[in-house]
């Protein structure tokens, strides 16, 4: 087991801040103690990664994609190892948390090649004597903050990015799921990272992100996890004038139109919508089918939804496993009784050791229910009938969330539509992929400004800089 700790200006450190358990939400029982960084221990991680930064923005772009590239071979090589971890640690089952480990790399690899083409370019000049240029440099330290469904993915992303584009890094996990990032970490060290140029840390969360975006020495801060929090980040980054990259909270629609398959799309979607027991920030969550199928998708997804099995993460014949905290039973509980008239499927916590809750289907409802406002955020979907595609778009659009969005359909003119007319930064067309380590990825309104992802993730670390030049011969 990878021992708990924070990794500080390249030593291991278990901190003076106290200690907070970890659970496995499959047993309900503790898996171990995090040890958290105080004040004085965050403060040297800040200058670590600040007397790191010049060094490490001289580093050739080929020297960092090497670096990258070698930590994303160590990542691949312990797949394993930190799929068990995720398993046990946030309950996702060890078939999806082999593929979070597997895309982790992905993204790695991806920002090492991008990383050599942070081109800027040459403007073209009113005076011959005059050379005009648009340069590409880095930010310089990045606070980042990871949340808990996503450990070793999200991590990546804001480490491979940052490194890539020059700029050092003091990242903070989450508690709830330390051992992925200590591993990410691990393997950047053992690629050849110097030290202090990634540093992460582990401490009490409002005081570790009030000291990291406090701090004059923050240059850029990412952060990925619910909106409020975003928000207040957001208000601390404001004194310092932090450029902030959020990616926050979704609530997705998804359209199935009058010619789509609506007993495929169903099937399909219950996967989709309980995949990590629905704790992800894509899921779909609010199905807008069209009446004359609506009966049958409703049927069809209610029955593969009974049929999933759920148990043990560590069981490759597990379909779905626990939620990752009480505080999601808590959640799931509160809008199922909302809505307690319209559950067609689930409903209710499994009575089993751990943090179980049966995939719970929504049918036929209205915006009425708190369900079609608040981020279920677990096993939770929800559907209603239209048949006046415009009403429809209208209320997809209503929550000022926008992150991800899904349409099922071969009318190329109503697709056309729908994907102009979803506020989202993200849609897919009968897929229920919406983020690849080439593609950007982020939100409107409420869910988010900037992009991790594709080359507009690495210029999340970027800054541009004018530089006109006149000859003096």
């Amino acid at each position: 087991m990878t021992e708990l700790a924070s990794f500080v200006d390249g030593k291991w450190v278990r901190g003076s801040g106290g200690a907070v358990p970890v659970w496995n939400p499959a047993t309900a029982q503790q898996l171990d103690e995090l040890p958290l960084l105080a004040a004085a221990d965050l403060d040297q991680a800040l200058a670590a990664a600040d007397a790191a930064f010049s060094p490490w923005r001289a580093t050739s772009a080929l020297r960092r994609g090497e670096i990258l590239r070698t930590a994303a071979g160590l990542v691949r090589e312990r797949t394993e190892r930190i799929a068990v971890a995720i398993a046990r640690e946030l309950g996702k089952p060890l078939r999806e948390a082999r593929v979070e480990v597997r895309t982790a790399a992905e993204h790695i690899e991806w920002a090492a090649e991008e990383g050599r083409r942070a081109y800027g370019r040459v403007i073209p000049a009113r005076d011959p004597a005059v050379v005009a240029t648009a340069r590409v440099e880095p930010l310089g330290p990045i606070a980042g903050f990871a949340p808990w469904n996503a450990p070793i993915i999200t991590p990546a992303r804001k480490i491979a990015g940052a490194l890539a584009a020059g700029c050092t890094i003091v990242l903070k996990p989450a508690e709830e799921t330390p051992t992925a990032a200590l591993e990410l970490a691990r393997a950047f060290e053992e690629a050849g990272v110097p030290p202090g140029v990634l540093n992460v840390v582990f401490g009490a969360p409002a005081e570790v992100g009030a000291r990291l975006m406090g701090s004059p020495l923050t240059r850029g801060a990412t952060f990925t996890g619910s909106t409020p929090v975003g928000k207040l980040l957001l208000a601390q980054a404001a004194p310092t004038v932090t450029a902030t990259t959020l990616e926050l909270g979704g609530h997705a629609p998804v359209f199935v139109l009058p010619d789509a398959d609506p007993e495929a799309v169903a099937d399909s979607a219950v996967t989709a919508a309980m995949r990590n027991s629905g704790q992800v920030c894509t899921s779909p969550s609010r199905f807008f089918v069209h009446a004359d199928l609506h009966e049958r998708f409703v049927a069809r997804f209610a029955a593969a939804a009974d049929a999933l099995r759920l148990g043990d993460p560590l069981d490759d014949v597990t379909d779905m496993g626990p939620v990752a905290t009480p505080r999601r039973l808590d959640a799931m509980a509160e809008l199922t009784e909302d809505a307690r008239a319209h559950v067609v499927a689930g409903g209710y916590r499994e009575d089993r050791p751990g943090w179980f809750w049966r995939p719970t289907l929504l049918a036929g409802v209205d915006d009425g229910v708190r369900a079609a406002t608040v981020e279920p955020f677990g096993p939770l979907a929800l559907t209603t009938p239209y048949t006046d595609l415009g009403a429809a778009l209208r209320s997809a659009n209503r929550l000022g969330l926008g992150l991800a969005a899904y349409v099922w359909s071969t009318d190329l003119t109503a697709v056309e539509r729908l994907a102009n007319g979803l506020e989202a930064g993200a849609v897919a067309v009968n897929s229920w992929q919406v983020s690849l380590a080439e593609t950007p990825f982020g939100g409107v309104g409420d869910s988010g400004v900037g992009y991790e992802g594709g080359v507009e993730g690495l210029r999340a670390f970027q800054r541009v800089k004018s530089v006109i030049v006149r000859s003096t011969s």
